[in-house]
């Protein structure tokens, strides 16, 4: 009998009873007189450490389905307010794993990228920070939830943040206006919640990272992040390469794009309405890309449709935009299901096919890894776990009609055009954090003058049309990831280099493009991003010349697709 998703059972963590055993056979692994046994007692372990994160994420996803949902909802707060015991026995783990007289032999066993993981979480935890880190959760949560709670009446509909996109798109440039200031009144009214909390979450990120002996957040954050191989100035040399290079390219498009649907210059509600003609969007149902997804990927690969039945069978995804629904998509694991898990919301625009395209990268790439013991490594690292999602947009290119028919021309050049127009906007959320938790102590206003300045550098031209709070600094304010996962948002950039990159091989031989796609899926997160794109020679996007080469190439792509009939 195949269970589905929401024949899962869910059952809350016993904490103490969970110490209690992960301490015990710590205990062994320390005393281990041989290496089988120190294998043995390391999986045991996984096992223990597997079977949380399963519970967490069944919880996490239920809550985000449905804001509403007064069970899950509390027992997110459960594992908010646990969340700091649970990282403490990851942390006592990884100094048993570097501390064994058996290291050398564990490291040919289960590679060398676990030891490295362990040694950079070490220094991102003590128990003195515990308090910390449960503050810092419930405010990443009261972020969340404040977004989820948009309920805006518009047109007769009550609609959250998500579902105003379709508005967006519209012919009709008066109503993408009303739209656009009818969403942003939310944001408005809420300024001040989005301003104190974030101010709250500065802090108390400050006060973790000198509390662990970090000069300020942003080492700290890069840690988190687990960047290994790499650093803060080699992330520099990647932005001054986008501010040179991509910024004059992606104005030039913006001036196509202007010109292309009949305005003098974009305004902010202009920018997904892309083409006069009407932008492009899915012309089928819901359940209709899924079954085309599923299309797709049998004639894909052999690989690809095991996945994609595995995925529909047990129902392992919740795509449409809906009352309660938290905003955002996102790709999980249900650890001792060894099932992935999609969360998007469709609302009827070209965004659905990118999200479920992007998010079944990640899934596919999960669904390869499960082969691993160690937990670390069903994803890698959230730069290098952008490529497999970046790059399968690009590699599903070929079954574009299957969902967009007579737009399918349309759309690639839209798809073409928004990730390059996206890099500068991606590295100035980079900056800004760095500028942030360089500066802790400043205002808000502060703050906002400073997105301000470095929103004239990335993207000069952009117009507010007169939103007084867009225009006053607080466009930012809609980027979760700036509230729950700092420093995260570059590494869609840099993955977005490294995807292009497939792209190109695709062009030239699809078949050895799938072939390193595959590769990297199967290498999961037993390596690091510096040694993943190594392994299939990939630019690094921190070399002085990459950014140039790689996005002159998509530019002349763009410039080859016959615009005339759009």
């Amino acid at each position: 009998m195949t269970l589905t998703f929401k024949e899962y059972q869910y059952e809350q963590i016993n904490i103490e009873e969970k110490e209690q055993k992960t301490k015990s056979l710590l205990k062994i692994l320390d005393h281990a007189e041989t290496i089988a046994e120190a294998i043995e007692t390391i999986n045991k372990i996984n096992k223990i450490r597997n079977h949380t994160d399963t519970y967490f994420n069944i919880a996490y996803i239920r809550a985000s389905i449905d804001s509403h949902d007064d069970f899950y909802s509390k027992e997110r707060d459960f594992f908010d307010e646990n969340m700091p015991k649970i990282q403490n026995l990851d942390n006592l783990f990884y100094e048993s794993l570097l501390n064994s007289k058996f290291k050398d032999e564990l490291i040919k066993h289960f590679g060398q990228q676990l030891f490295s993981l362990a040694e950079v979480a070490l220094y991102t935890y003590h128990p003195s920070i515990n308090e910390l880190l449960v503050k810092e959760n419930k405010l990443v949560s009261k972020y969340d939830k404040l977004v989820a709670s948009a309920e805006i009446e518009y047109k007769g509909e009550q609609l959250n943040l998500s579902q105003f996109s379709k508005y967006l798109i519209n012919k009709d440039r008066n109503i993408r206006r009303d739209a656009y200031i009818t969403k942003e009144k939310f944001f408005d009214a809420h300024l001040e919640d989005f301003d104190r909390i974030y101010d709250d979450l500065v802090k108390v990120r400050h006060e973790i990272a000198i509390k662990l002996g970090y000069d300020n957040f942003v080492q700290l954050g890069y840690d988190r992040m687990q960047r290994i191989g790499y650093g803060d100035q080699d992330v520099k040399v990647f932005r001054d390469q986008v501010k040179e290079f991509i910024v004059p390219i992606a104005e030039t498009i913006k001036a196509q794009h202007a010109k292309r649907i009949d305005v003098n210059q974009l305004k902010v509600y202009d920018q997904n309405f892309t083409f006069k003609s009407g932008s492009p969007k899915p012309q089928i149902t819901t359940d209709e890309i899924v079954e085309n997804a599923r299309t797709m990927y049998y004639e894909r690969s052999n690989e690809t449709a095991k996945f994609i039945d595995f995925m529909i069978d047990k129902e392992l995804f919740d795509l449409e935009a809906k009352k309660g629904k938290e905003s955002g998509g996102y790709c999980t694991i249900i650890n001792d299901f060894k099932s992935p898990f999609i969360f998007a919301n469709f609302n009827g625009t070209q965004g659905d096919i990118e999200v479920m395209t992007h998010e079944a990268g990640h899934a596919f790439q999960v669904f390869e890894s499960l082969k691993y013991s160690v937990p670390e490594y069903y994803f890698p690292t959230s730069e290098a776990c952008e490529i497999h999602s970046m790059s399968m947009e690009y590699l599903t290119y070929p079954w574009m009609k299957l969902f967009f028919k007579e737009d399918t021309e349309k759309f690639k050049l839209s798809h073409l055009e928004d990730n390059i127009k996206f890099l500068p906007y991606g590295v100035a959320i980079d900056e800004f954090q760095h500028k942030v938790y360089e500066n802790p102590g400043i205002s808000v206003e502060e703050r906002r003058k400073i997105w301000s300045y470095i929103e004239k550098k990335y993207l000069p031209t952009i117009d507010y049309d007169g939103i007084h709070h867009l225009e006053n600094g607080a466009f930012w304010h809609r980027q979760g990831h700036i509230f729950a996962s700092p420093f995260y948002y570059i590494d869609y950039t840099l993955a977005t280099i490294c995807a292009m990159q497939f792209y190109i091989k695709q062009e030239n031989d699809k078949e050895q493009a799938w072939a390193d796609y595959l590769k990297i899926c199967q290498i999961g997160g037993s390596q690091s991003f510096v040694n993943i794109i190594e392994s299939v020679g990939l630019q690094s996007p921190f070399e002085k010349g990459t950014v140039k080469s790689i996005v002159e190439h998509i530019y002349k792509a763009i410039q080859n697709i016959d615009q005339s009939q759009f």
